[in-house]
Formats: structure tokens, C-alpha cells, sequence
């Protein structure tokens, strides 16, 4: 399978399930934000930003409503538990990790399913965890799979280069050469992603509600304006 015909199979499907009726229906969420989606650039806070904006969202949360839940590393392990697929293929299926080329291997021999497949697998995790609601799902094209979806707050995080490159070194006790390499390393690789299975270019800003500069917000200042935002559509 092609790169193109991945992204129009991934297209269709989730054209598909955006039209299902097990999704909740429009008049049904008026009123309510059922999830927050959150793209990011490597090494601007998007867990701690996402985890204080959950926290913020809680005390709203009425007593019978499910509680906010960050969805990040763990998104992954839900879809592989969703679909009953191993779950030592999280290794083979990082975001953005997979190529064109490793998709091809991997329909000949089966060693695991290519990624045009998992993200089809993504997206019914994704509208099921959004139809619980009150979810913050930080990555994963999730806006992109979402973008029909009324009542979802899309974000994008960014921060300066060298200011992301100090918070890795401290989040993930990484030396600043293995830093630099690792935001320059992801950002790419998300980039990739997005182009190859949603024809999308992740840097655009109409592809979001809100883009927060984490470096002259804070964390905690960024996690304001979301959570207000998220009030607000409500």
C-alpha cells in the first residue's frame, strides 16, 4: 500500500465513523466539551500542561460524570487492548516511527500490522474515549480525527527551540547533545506523521483552536487558558 492510498484509506474510515450512530450525536453533546486534543512540539510540557488542565476541569465535574483523564503513552496501550492485538507491538508502533517501506514488510510478513491499519484502530479508540467524555488526548493526529466532531477543544503547543531542549534534558535526564537530537528527532518524525496519514501539515495554526507559546505562558498559565477555554464551551 501506497503512502497516498494509506491516507485515503485512513480518510475513509474515518469519514465512516464520524457518520456512525454509535457516535454522540450533535444535539446530544450541545452544551458540553467532550475533549480537549493537544499537539505538541517535543519538549513543551504537553503531559504537565495536560495533567494541570485535567485538574482544573475536575472541580467542574459533576458528581455522576466520568473524571478527566490524560490519554498520552497510554493511548496506545488502549487501542492494543481495544482490538486484542499483542501488546509488545507499542514497540513497533510508536508515533510516527513507521515508513512507507516498513509498512510494505510488514503486509508481507505479518510480523505486525502496517500503520495505516493501527491508525484506523486509533480512531475507533479515539471517537469511543471521546463519546465517554471528559478526555485530554495529546497526540496521535487526534484533532485530525476529531475535526467533525462538535464540542472539542483543539490545541497546539509550542515553546523555542533551546527551551524545549533544557526541559528534556530535565524531564527525561538527557544530556543537551541527546536533547537537541531527540526534540529535532520527534518533531520530525510527528510531522511526518500527520503529512503521510492525514495529508496534513501539523505546524498549520487553522488546524487549531489555540496555539500557546509554553515558554512566555508557563505551565500553569497555559493550563489556564485551556481550561477557560473548555469552560467556555461549555
Amino acid at each position: 500500500m501506497t503512502a497516498t492510498s494509506g491516507y485515503e484509506s485512513c480518510l475513509s474510515f474515518i469519514s465512516g465513523q464520524a457518520r456512525a450512530g454509535g457516535l454522540l450525536e450533535p444535539e446530544k453533546a450541545r452544551g458540553i466539551c467532550r475533549a480537549i486534543t493537544i499537539s505538541r512540539q517535543a519538549g513543551c510540557g504537553a503531559l504537565v500542561v495536560a495533567e494541570k488542565v485535567a485538574n482544573l476541569l475536575q472541580s467542574h465535574v459533576a458528581n455522576d460524570a466520568p473524571s478527566w483523564t490524560v490519554f498520552d503513552q497510554n493511548l496506545m496501550a488502549k487501542v492494543l487492548e481495544d482490538h486484542n492485538m499483542p501488546k509488545y507491538l507499542a514497540r513497533f508502533l510508536p508515533e510516527d516511527r513507521v515508513s512507507q517501506f516498513e509498512d510494505f514488510l510488514a503486509e508481507l510478513s505479518a510480523m505486525y500490522p502496517p500503520s495505516y491499519t493501527v491508525v484506523e484502530h486509533m480512531s475507533e479508540t479515539i471517537f469511543e474515549l471521546v463519546n465517554r467524555g471528559n478526555v485530554i488526548l495529546i497526540g496521535r493526529g487526534a484533532n485530525l480525527i476529531t475535526s467533525r466532531l462538535p464540542h472539542i477543544l483543539h490545541v497546539r503547543l509550542v515553546a523555542p527551540f533551546e527551551r524545549r531542549v533544557a526541559f528534556s534534558c530535565e524531564a527525561y535526564h538527557k544530556t543537551a547533545v541527546e536533547a537537541r537530537e531527540f526534540c529535532r528527532r520527534e518533531d520530525l518524525g510527528r510531522l511526518r506523521y500527520l503529512k503521510k496519514h492525514f495529508n496534513a501539515d501539523i505546524e498549520d495554526p487553522l488546524l487549531y483552536h489555540m496555539v500557546i507559546n509554553t515558554a512566555m505562558t508557563g505551565y500553569d498559565g497555559a493550563a489556564k487558558l485551556i481550561a477557560d477555554a473548555a469552560m467556555d464551551e461549555a
